[in-house]
């Protein structure tokens, strides 16, 4: 009926009680750079003789292929893509470019075609990928843990807040005819009530999702990563995730520079390119102002939330102090 429409694109789910949602699709789809793998490029990049969507020009042809020993889970929007183009710059990582989506959307096709989908690597190498959405796919822990329960696995969390309004600028720039931010957030503006079923605002409810992730893993197998941190000391949280890996930490200071047009640090030559690697035009996208009272609710309806996942994580991300600082 008539409620349908430009919202009626968007995602929403029940809130049942420590109900976990299960992968988007439709509007909250598709970035070229987040989550665009089509099913042509995943099956090209799974043919025989292909070179698994390394995306490096010295990816060997010899080699085998394995399934990953890690996996970057989440978050949309979080700094996955600039997580994973700088940890491929270390020589003892090969990951697949694209998003191949096994554990949410693909998982029919079965543990032989998500293999053949991976580069070839050599002993020693770690093999990764990255879909974010897995962060908030209800099946993907349990699917994950039958394939291998000594997986490792990293989440990129950013303040909810820029975050979800982020979530929505990318939308905003592939479908203009959307409702604002406004609209979208709230069940009831009057009462500032705000829509936690829509999937900008639910996926920022990390508490929620990582319960679901701790009924499979324990803590030590997953690693925190600050998206603030990756833009503002992009070395450091570096240092943390090749430690995690089991990696010798080749990936430095000197990997990186700061963009001033962008906003963001980025990448020097990688080894095997001759120039240097910014994200592409999709990212670091200007923001649409928001009503700076809709931001303030939208704070206090996370705090509760963020001080929860602070404490399972035993990490203060310090979303909150940030705040007090603007």
């Amino acid at each position: 009926g008539s409620g349908e429409g430009a919202a009626g694109a968007w995602p929403r789910s029940p809130l049942a009680p420590g109900e976990v949602i299960t992968a988007q699709s439709g509007a909250f789809e598709r970035d070229p750079q987040e989550s665009s793998t089509t099913d042509e490029e995943l099956s090209r990049a799974g043919s025989p003789g292909s070179r698994g969507g390394g995306g490096s020009s010295t990816t060997p042809d010899y080699g085998e292929k394995r399934l990953p020993q890690a996996l970057i889970i989440g978050v949309k929007k979080g700094g996955t893509r600039a997580l994973l183009e700088a940890i491929r710059a270390h020589p003892d990582v090969r990951a697949v470019g694209t998003e191949p989506h096994f554990f949410d959307r693909n998982y029919e096709k079965g543990l032989e075609w998500y293999r053949n989908v991976m580069p070839k690597t050599l002993e020693g190498q770690i093999t990764m990928e990255k879909t974010p959405s897995y962060f908030v796919t209800n099946e993907a822990p349990k699917r994950i843990h039958s394939m291998a329960k000594d997986t490792k696995l990293i989440v990129v969390v950013r303040n909810p807040v820029t975050r979800a309004i982020s979530d929505y600028t990318q939308t905003l720039s592939k479908k203009p005819e959307i409702p604002t931010f406004e609209v979208l957030a709230f069940k009831n503006r009057t009462l500032g009530l705000i829509d936690a079923s829509w999937s900008a605002i639910r996926i920022g409810i990390y508490a929620l999702h990582l319960e679901n992730w701790l009924q499979y893993f324990p803590l030590s197998q997953i690693l925190f990563v600050s998206g603030e941190r990756l833009i503002t000391d992009p070395a450091g949280e570096m240092a943390k995730v090749q430690d995690f890996l089991g990696l010798k930490r080749i990936v430095t200071e000197k990997h990186f520079y700061f963009n001033k047009t962008k906003g963001f640090p980025c990448l020097k030559k990688p080894e095997d390119s001759s120039a240097p690697r910014c994200l592409g035009k999709s990212k670091g996208r200007t923001h649409p102002k928001i009503d700076p009272d809709v931001i303030h609710r939208l704070r206090k309806f996370y705090k509760p939330f963020n001080v929860m996942f602070y404490q399972m994580t035993g990490q203060d991300f310090q979303w909150e102090q940030e705040e007090s600082d603007k």
